[in-house]
């Protein structure tokens, strides 16, 4: 298992998966995994986008194969910006394309925020919306889950939501909405959600989003000056990164597209493999503007593919 060292002697892994197309070998893709503080092994191989591109899977310290670090508040998420960076001069490369989701989408943003020459393109695969300040209310999730409402689980499931929009969460709760996460609740789904658990470091988790690791406004002006290509991959049905709340993030970009996939719940690349991959991949090989970063001078253009639906899960 390749390793290298943080800025505090961390020692923190990392997975290389696939060796992208036949011919020369490009340059990999840095993916940052989500949770928060899960570990790579539930991105797999993102559906097969490993046959178009080489992905490097990160461990964040604490998770996976990489070490505890002796600081805990090193967990917090803007702190974690250093091993991003210690891992992107580890690997050789000036520029890289970066891709995050769900809750590593905070991090990639942050990222961007203080290293902008050092991306080249950036995917955010049903990202969380907590280091750019964007609501998601509990409106929104309901009239997202209310279009699972033909499923044979949706009566339990939207009970225990409604708890946890009302504040009385459980443990119990969480588990009975898992099915809202993935778009077909399947023996597949099920192991999915199940090895949850042992892949989450708890205590990271809570450290990830604490007090001082976001600053909303500074970062929204930071993503506004970033002018590479930028693509949101969408679940139409996903309650974590409702598609309205992702139209709201792909605005605070000069250059970017929204995607949304049919059917696809926060774990896209499970639900529908071909479409994920096509789309990723497309937007992967695709050249890019050049530049960097600068104000930008015209407004967002983004693609819905297909109208979205209001709102729906996210990894809140």
């Amino acid at each position: 298992m390749p390793t290298f060292s943080a800025y505090d002697g961390t020692k923190l892994a990392y997975h290389v998966c696939g060796d992208g197309p036949p011919g020369p070998p490009g340059p990999p893709v840095v993916c940052l995994p989500g949770g928060p503080m899960q570990a790579s092994a539930y991105l797999g191989g993102l559906g097969g986008l490993s046959a178009h591109r080489q992905l490097i899977m990160l461990d964040l310290r604490g998770t996976g194969e990489s070490a505890t670090p002796e600081d805990p508040d090193s967990y917090r998420c803007d702190r974690l910006v250093d091993d991003v960076e210690a891992l992107r001069e580890h690997l050789g490369l000036d520029r890289m394309d970066l891709l995050a989701h769900s809750a590593g989408a905070n991090l990639a943003a942050l990222y961007v925020g203080r290293h902008p020459e050092r991306v080249s393109k950036l995917a955010l695969i049903t990202p969380s919306t907590r280091a750019v300040g964007i609501e998601i209310t509990g409106d929104v999730r309901r009239a997202t889950a209310q279009l699972r409402q033909d499923e044979p689980w949706f009566a339990a499931a939207f009970a225990a939501l409604e708890a946890i929009v009302a504040g009385r969460a459980t443990d119990d709760c969480w588990q009975a909405v898992a099915p809202f996460f993935y778009g077909r609740w399947d023996e597949v789904a099920q192991a999915h959600q199940a090895a949850e658990d042992g892949q989450t470091n708890k205590e990271a988790a809570t450290a990830f989003a604490a007090e001082g690791a976001f600053a909303p406004e500074a970062t929204r002006t930071a993503l506004a000056l970033f002018r590479q290509p930028v693509l949101l991959l969408a679940g139409e049905v996903d309650l974590g990164a409702p598609p309205r709340a992702m139209a709201e993030f792909t605005e605070l970009f000069p250059n970017a597209e929204l995607v949304i996939q049919p059917g696809a719940g926060h774990f896209p690349w499970l639900d529908d493999a071909d479409r994920f991959v096509a789309a990723t991949a497309a937007f992967l090989v695709r050249e890019g503007i050049g530049g960097g970063c600068e104000q930008p001078d015209g407004p967002t253009a983004s693609r819905l593919t297909p109208t979205p639906n209001p709102g729906r899960r996210a990894a809140p």
